[in-house]
């Protein structure tokens, strides 16, 4: 059965699941932020954001949110991470109660420490909540190559009407009731890969790298568990699926920027390089003040974080992981 479906934000990743969402028969509609990049998503093409890659026809775009809004079955926001909370409070008053809503961002709020679904709880209350994450390159999916997802819900049928939205051939979306899981490895494997990114610029080695992603990986589970996840979400798509793809691949912003930090550049002039948000940057003080606020032991975004806020340099910061005590490597 088609439907219509919202999609807030002109990104790369936005663009990428109106065309999901389009290819599977629905009828869509895109919110961007600017004219431009609306005008130019509804002559189906992102030049800003999908470079040479076609939208899928029959998409269209505006900058109003109510127009955006209006009739819609189900939402999907894709905005960054840090902007949620905006984008949720001026759609408030267009949600419907009930209303399936898929946040696609992957982070934790700066200052407030929430979660993306406790953001969207507090400013829309009366939505249901649906966390969609997983190894998805935003360039990959446009073009309809296969992709699987994680798509996590507490409301099993509000995660079943996004499914619906997104379903596709070769888009596959695996339902979860592990939401606090699928948003902890969303955001903590972003820092991971800025780890792996400064290993690789740093020039360490595979073998580094390969340990920084394992052990980044234990991080992940570890503040899962604590924030009151499940351990095995972070083994499936949404965290170790996640994580390897983002971490080992130098064309992924968050590796990428990690390189760039590695060899040499600073943060500042690397990040006003770049139009596309590097969402590890953001994420990694909040990511931090989570494990100090639980009580957990995260040296990896420790040192990330330390990195970026000009604590430590990259060595130093390399020499004090290799200096910790050698402990087993699983606890009970």
């Amino acid at each position: 059965m088609s439907g219509h479906v919202a999609i807030l934000g002109g990104g790369a990743w936005g663009s990428a699941l109106a065309c999901v969402a389009r290819r599977a028969g629905h009828a869509v509609h895109v919110w961007a932020r600017d004219s431009q990049t609306a005008e130019s998503i509804q002559q189906g093409s992102n030049p800003m954001r999908l470079p040479g890659i076609p939208l899928a026809r029959g998409i269209t775009a505006g900058t109003d949110l109510a127009t955006a809004l209006s009739g819609a079955d189900c939402i999907l926001i894709a905005v960054p991470a840090q902007a949620l909370r905006a984008i949720a409070k001026a759609s408030a008053a267009h949600l419907p109660a009930g209303m399936p809503v898929a946040i696609c961002a992957k982070g934790v709020e700066r200052g407030s420490l929430k979660r993306m679904s406790e953001v969207l709880e507090e400013e829309a209350p009366s939505v249901r909540a649906c966390i969609f994450s997983g190894p998805t390159f935003a360039g990959e999916v446009a073009k309809g190559l296969p992709t699987a997802i994680t798509l996590a819900a507490r409301d099993q049928g509000a995660a079943e009407i996004i499914q619906t939205a997104v379903g596709s051939g070769n888009l596959r979306a695996y339902l979860s009731d592990d939401p606090i899981g699928a948003e902890i490895g969303g955001a903590v494997k972003n820092v991971v890969a800025l780890a792996a990114g400064i290993a690789t610029g740093r020039g360490l080695g595979e073998n580094a790298r390969a340990a920084l992603v394992s052990r980044g990986l234990a991080e992940m589970i570890r503040l899962a568990v604590a924030e009151g996840g499940k351990a095995e979400t972070l083994m499936g798509l949404a965290g170790a699926g996640d994580l390897i793809l983002t971490a080992m691949s130098a064309t992924s912003r968050n590796t990428s920027f990690g390189i760039a930090l590695g060899e040499g550049r600073t943060a500042q002039s690397t990040l006003a390089n770049r139009s596309a948000v590097t969402e590890g940057y953001w994420t990694a003080q909040a990511v931090v003040a989570l494990a100090q606020r639980a009580g957990i032991d995260m040296p990896i975004a420790q040192a990330v974080n330390a990195i970026l806020g000009g604590q430590v340099d990259i060595d130093t910061a390399i020499g004090q992981l290799l200096e910790r005590p050698v402990t087993v490597e699983f606890r009970d």
